[in-house]
């Protein structure tokens, strides 16, 4: 038997501050299934495409079966996932005639890279033919396939962390992980083009403090003030522009989810067709970890320009919320209400 402190120094547990499985050498695995159904699910729903036929969007999934999970070994990480989904897209001609139909994806796995996977689209029976299939088949494809690695890339990249454990010094293993040329740094904040970033770095529920950034909007509607403020508080308006079941307070310290819980949040502060401030979060986001955002509507006489401020975006996810605000806000809130 060695003698203390000459042993193998991937056993010496005391040198670790858990005193436990040191670095994660030995095989631990990490069930990422729930996480993955939640970012599919919202990147599926950003799927939009336009073409001379008309537009056509990924309106709900409908299936959405498979497992994900992360797995290190001697400090390398290893990732299996295997996924079939299947959702419905709506398109509306030029002429404003609408049609239905499906996406199917039958082999989303890691035995697969993104150009592999088995993407399918076709019309509803009920549906006559219209070229809105070939828009589809064009360029739909081509953007589900680029949100389908973009989830890959999240899974192997952000959502990895904490599997390579530090020691009491502070220090990772040297044994390289897979895939990880993108990792959240811990105890810094990345700072956006355009804008800067909070000044400390926001904890998740796991203790764990992650990178953040920062973004802003401009966005002009064809309405007073006063209209857009209550469309943003009300839950009334909030469930016509969504399209789905809504629960608002409109008030300061009043609770708010949209799109069946894929959004939530908390009002921080109303100033009546001025301003709105809150506590936002998508549900793939660390755990208990809040956004801050901030609305102010500046009369511009016949219109408002919308002026938004969020701080606090996970790393990462800065690409994936602009676009949602972009979506399931502002545009769905023009085409809704003819703003």
């Amino acid at each position: 038997m060695a003698k203390w402190g000459e042993g193998d120094p991937r056993w010496i547990v005391e040198e670790r501050a858990d005193a436990t499985n040191v670095n994660n050498w030995h095989w631990t695995e990490r069930d990422v299934s729930s996480w993955s159904s939640d970012l599919l699910r919202q990147l599926l729903l950003s799927v939009r495409v336009e073409g001379p036929e008309g537009v056509c969007q990924v309106t709900d999934i409908n299936k959405l079966e498979g497992e994900a999970s992360i797995n290190n070994r001697k400090g390398k990480l290893f990732y299996f996932f295997e996924w079939q989904l299947k959702a419905n897209w709506l398109g509306t001609s030029c002429s404003g005639v609408k049609y239905r139909g499906t996406v199917d994806v039958s082999n989303l796995s890691d035995e697969n890279n993104e150009d592999d996977l088995d993407i399918s689209v076709s019309l509803c029976r009920d549906q006559p033919s219209t070229p809105l299939l070939d828009l589809m088949k064009r360029s739909g494809i081509k953007e589900v396939r680029k949100v389908l690695g973009r989830y890959t890339h999240e899974l192997k990249s952000e959502f990895s962390q904490g599997m390579i454990l530090p020691t009491a010094d502070g220090q990772k293993s040297s044994a390289p992980a897979l895939s990880t040329k993108n990792q959240v740094k811990t105890c810094k904040t990345q700072i956006s083009s355009s804008t800067k970033s909070s000044s400390s770095p926001s904890p998740c529920s796991t203790g764990v403090r992650i990178s953040t950034c920062s973004f802003l909007l401009t966005e002009t509607f064809l309405t007073s003030p006063d209209e857009l403020y209550r469309t943003f508080i009300s839950q009334e308006f909030a469930q016509a522009f969504t399209r789905s079941a809504a629960t608002l307070d409109g008030w300061r310290g009043g609770r708010f989810q949209l799109l069946d819980g894929s959004i939530s949040g908390e009002f921080t502060d109303l100033v009546p067709d001025q301003r709105i401030e809150m506590r936002w979060r998508f549900r793939s986001w660390p755990n208990e970890h809040y956004a801050t955002i901030s609305l102010e509507l500046v009369d511009q006489g016949d219109e408002t320009e919308l002026r938004m401020v969020c701080r606090g975006v996970p790393a990462g996810e800065e690409e994936t919320t602009k676009e949602g605000w972009r979506r399931f806000y502002f545009q769905a809130i023009k085409q809704t209400f003819g703003f």
